[in-house]
């Protein structure tokens, strides 16, 4: 049987390749060039870096991360020893799109603004960006779309030239980190650009750090021109600039995929491909691990205002202060002990499922916020009144 190298933190990882192979579950930093010598299949994570380095003396004929990005992939190398690989794309679309919509209410709670008329521009109209394109919508934001691939292949004039999302009151990434060629995103939000963004504006970024300049965005930040940031990605991942997170409005530590159905998503995806690789019938499915989770929010009678019943709901469903409380706990940190931090923080993230498996049980006079919690995935029930 063939021998699989899975990264244990994968939930899942185990029961599902243990139908392919012989299974060997490793922590994020066992996974060196001698623990994959003598494995068939590699399954990764986006902070093992796959390349020469990991691969040279090694048997592996097939590499998978459960990731929508591979920039951590050396593909070219894998190509040219034969190696085939799959990532998952989409996989942890819902989960980013969750994370978006409790940073934007995160926001109008603490400035006390509506976001309902703010315009928000979205760079990266793919699996991600357009559920976040649904979710903005859905919270009456005007919208303005940027993606130069789709732009080109659709000729589809809603998708507009970056230098158009500049005056927008949100800037939102949703592209993957790419260095070269037409479309290359590292530093794409450098310096000249971050200037031209709207005076006033926020700045999302849950893509990858390397898309925004440290230094440059640390400056707007510090001269004000920018009113805030939120970022749950960072350059040098996972040594952070502590500098730049006391000064974003939300830090998080890369977790916004990381809902508990977006990883399984992953696993599957990958475990399916690593089964058509051996040319063997997939038979393992999602709901062998997967106990029904549909929590109900009970709404109090207040709020009663449709904004604030959403707000209420949506900070129930995930409370992302607690996972930028989490994070900043960095800043009492020995610089040793930082990288182990963030890495445990990933690994060990909580359970978090995703908006479409809650229930909100709503009072009879909140009922106009049904229509905004479907669009952003709940379920709704309208609550019998005691009489």
């Amino acid at each position: 049987m063939p021998k699989i190298v899975v990264n244990k933190h994968t939930p899942a990882a185990v029961e599902a390749f243990s139908l392919l192979g012989t299974v060997v579950a490793l922590d994020t930093l066992e996974v060196t060039d001698e623990a994959v010598r003598d494995a068939d299949l590699l399954v990764v994570r986006s902070e093992t870096k796959v390349d020469r380095a990991l691969l040279e003396q090694s048997r592996v004929m097939f590499v998978g991360t459960v990731t929508i990005g591979f920039d951590h992939v050396d593909t070219e190398y894998l190509a040219s020893r034969g190696i085939a690989f799959a990532n998952a794309p989409g996989s942890n679309a819902n989960s980013v799109a969750d994370y978006v919509t409790a940073a934007l209410f995160t926001w109008s709670q603490r400035t006390g603004s509506p976001l309902r008329g703010k315009s928000i521009g979205i760079v990266g109209v793919g699996h991600v960006g357009s559920k976040v394109e649904r979710v903005a919508r859905a919270l009456g934001m005007k919208v303005i779309l940027n993606d130069p691939p789709l732009a080109r292949q659709t000729r589809d004039e809603k998708y507009r030239p970056l230098d158009e999302l500049m005056e927008a009151d949100f800037i939102t990434l949703h592209v993957p980190l790419t260095t070269s060629g037409v479309d290359a995103t590292y530093h794409l939000f450098d310096a000249s650009r971050i200037r031209r963004m709207k005076a006033g504006s926020v700045l999302l970024n849950t893509s990858r750090g390397a898309v925004v300049e440290t230094k440059a965005l640390e400056e707007r930040l510090v001269s004000k021109h920018l009113s805030a940031a939120i970022l749950d990605v960072w350059e040098g991942e996972p040594e952070i600039s502590l500098d730049l997170l006391s000064r974003v409005m939300l830090g998080t530590p890369h977790i916004a995929g990381h809902s508990l159905d977006g990883k399984l998503n992953a696993c599957r995806m990958i475990y399916e491909e690593a089964a058509r690789f051996l040319g063997v019938t997939p038979t393992w499915r999602i709901d062998a691990s997967l106990t029904p989770d549909e929590a109900r929010i009970a709404v109090p009678p207040e709020p009663e205002e449709e904004c604030d019943v959403v707000h209420y709901v949506v900070r129930e469903a995930y409370d992302i202060e607690s996972d930028d409380r989490l994070l900043r706990q960095l800043n009492g940190m020995k610089q040793s002990d930082r990288r182990g931090y963030f890495m445990k923080l990933r690994a060990e993230y909580r359970i978090r499922r995703e908006f479409f498996n809650r229930t909100v049980e709503l009072g009879p006079h909140q009922v106009s916020a049904m229509p905004v919690l479907q669009d952003l995935g709940f379920k709704t029930i309208l609550r019998k009144e005691k009489r």
